[in-house]
């Protein structure tokens, strides 16, 4: 009777230890902590910094005047520090820039066309001639020069110089007397030094407007007139002729380059 009590104690406690087992498997610790996913931002696209980097072709408009000082060697005529009043000027330039740093340098051609304007000075007395007329036609302006300047943000500041031309009917001097004139250094071309300066302000990536003044010297000049005629045998110098002009235009950059990748802080 005794082992059958003793049997019957052990398989009690044997059930007991395995129900306190289970128990803790299902019931017993602390619950799974849950972990969201992680994921890895995408990079994103930033659009690429501004440069002045590549060719660019615009147009201009603004106003010239120029100057000159005209003597003759028969009667004493000495239109000396004359300017006219200024022609309006209009056309178009090309060029391109190399930007490294903030520091920018490049080529650039103009080319505009001037007002057909007569520019007259009148009320010159001359001696044994009494009063004459001295009047100029404008034709065209052309400049190629190199540019260098320095950017703060959008703006470029620049500075430039090279060669110019002109082409026009430069000075014919008439006689108010007896209506005499004679036509020097017509139609033809003179050239000389330019310097200039301006400001040009990117719009955006591809657009541009500017400010800017030009100084051209032009080479000196002697006209010899053929004999015969009232003015035969008389030799005019034009000394030191410049044109100064001053234009406002815009410019098409094509700046096209790589843009660059970040990732979000």
């Amino acid at each position: 009777m005794r082992k059958l009590i003793d049997s019957v104690a052990a398989a009690a406690a044997l059930v007991a230890v395995s129900i306190s087992a289970h128990a803790a498997d299902v019931g017993g610790g602390a619950p799974p902590v849950y972990a969201p996913p992680v994921y890895a931002p995408s990079p994103v696209y930033l659009p690429p910094p501004f440069s002045w980097t590549g060719f660019y072709i615009g147009g201009n408009v603004g106003g010239a005047w120029n100057h000159r000082n005209v003597t003759d060697s028969f009667f004493g005529l000495n239109l000396s520090n004359s300017s006219n009043d200024g022609v309006f000027i209009g056309g178009g330039q090309l060029g391109f820039n190399y930007q490294f740093g903030n520091i920018v340098v490049g080529v650039e051609w103009d080319f505009d066309w001037a007002g057909n304007n007569d520019n007259t000075v009148s009320g010159i007395v001359a001696p044994a001639i009494g009063g004459i007329q001295v009047t100029s036609n404008n034709g065209w302006i052309t400049t190629v020069a190199a540019r260098f300047g320095v950017t703060y943000d959008h703006w470029l500041f620049y500075g430039k110089a090279g060669g110019g031309w002109i082409g026009n009917n430069n000075v014919t001097v008439t006689s108010v007397a007896n209506g005499a004139s004679v036509t020097a250094f017509n139609d033809h071309t003179n050239s000389g030094w330019l310097v200039g300066a301006g400001i040009e302000w990117a719009l955006t990536s591809n657009w541009s407007v500017k400010v800017e003044y030009d100084y051209l010297g032009l080479s000196s000049q002697t006209f010899i007139v053929p004999a015969g005629g009232f003015f035969g045998g008389d030799t005019f110098t034009n000394s030191n002729p410049n044109v100064q002009m001053v234009k406002v235009g815009f410019n098409y950059l094509f700046n096209y380059g790589p843009g660059r990748f970040r990732q979000p802080f």
